[in-house]
């Protein structure tokens, strides 16, 4: 969820404003009950004041960064941001301007620790990165004796890149399942050709997030594409993508 917030001064026009901000949410990643608020102000027009406030924060400093693309992806840091201290507080000025920052292909991340750089107490997205209200859910049916089904959720980003979700139930713990969307549908499925690899989904969470700006192939696709696309996905068994399919589902106009 994404909040705005506009500082008026001398009765300027919200466009005119000086001061601009604005404000994104920060969600429990891996340590329960953390979650925050990351606010960028504007304070030169080359500069932008990016604070950030930490609810039930363990104790400690905490190191937080701007990140190169979504929360989902291996992105690498963009900025190295101060710390957030035994407060629950960090504030950094940077030299990036606020309206390159309202529109960035990036997200933010606070780690508990820098000996513990892999959890991470809370991550949200920014910029165009932030998720809309638009999307679109398709059923994945089970097959044979496997018992698993879900649903794939496609969520288009303020940059109209598609954040896709798939949601099992059936599946074991531990184990992580293959998904891909192919070209076709499920009763033709034509050359069944994968036009897009997808994270695993994971056993134990029966969850898989995937940021998709590109196909397989390296070409572009927007939300938009996804909605006339004629394809099916294929969740499968193990990492050989020629064994067993245990759930499909037709996708886009199919």
């Amino acid at each position: 969820m994404i909040t705005a917030v506009i500082f008026m001064a001398g009765g300027c026009d919200k466009d005119d404003a000086p001061n601009r901000s604005k404000s994104y949410d920060l969600a429990v990643k891996d340590v329960l009950g953390v979650s925050g608020k990351v606010t960028f102000t504007e304070t030169s027009t080359t500069s932008t004041t990016i604070d950030i406030v930490l609810t039930n924060a363990p104790s400690g400093t905490h190191p937080a960064n701007l990140y190169m693309y979504s929360t989902v992806e291996d992105g690498t840091v963009a900025k190295t941001l101060n710390q957030v201290d035994a407060t629950g507080k960090s504030s950094t000025v940077v030299n990036m301007s606020f309206s390159q920052l309202i529109t960035y292909d990036g997200s933010i991340r606070v780690l508990k620790s820098s000996s513990e750089p892999t959890v991470i107490l809370a991550q949200g997205e920014i910029g165009g990165n932030v998720i809309t209200t638009t999307n679109k859910s398709y059923n994945l049916s089970t097959i044979g004796v496997f018992g698993v089904s879900g649903t794939a959720l496609f969520e288009k980003r303020e940059n109209g890149n598609t954040l896709v979700t798939i949601s099992l139930t059936g599946t074991i713990p531990g184990e992580s399942y293959p998904a891909t969307i192919n070209l076709g549908s499920i009763a033709s499925v034509d050359d069944g050709t994968i036009r897009k690899t997808l994270v695993n989904v994971d056993g134990t969470t029966g969850k898989s997030y995937t940021n998709i700006r590109k196909l397989d192939s390296g070409t572009d696709i927007t939300y938009e594409n996804w909605l006339v696309y004629v394809g099916y996905i294929n969740i499968y068994q193990t990492s050989i993508l020629t064994a067993n399919i245990i759930s499909h589902g037709n996708i886009g106009t199919n």
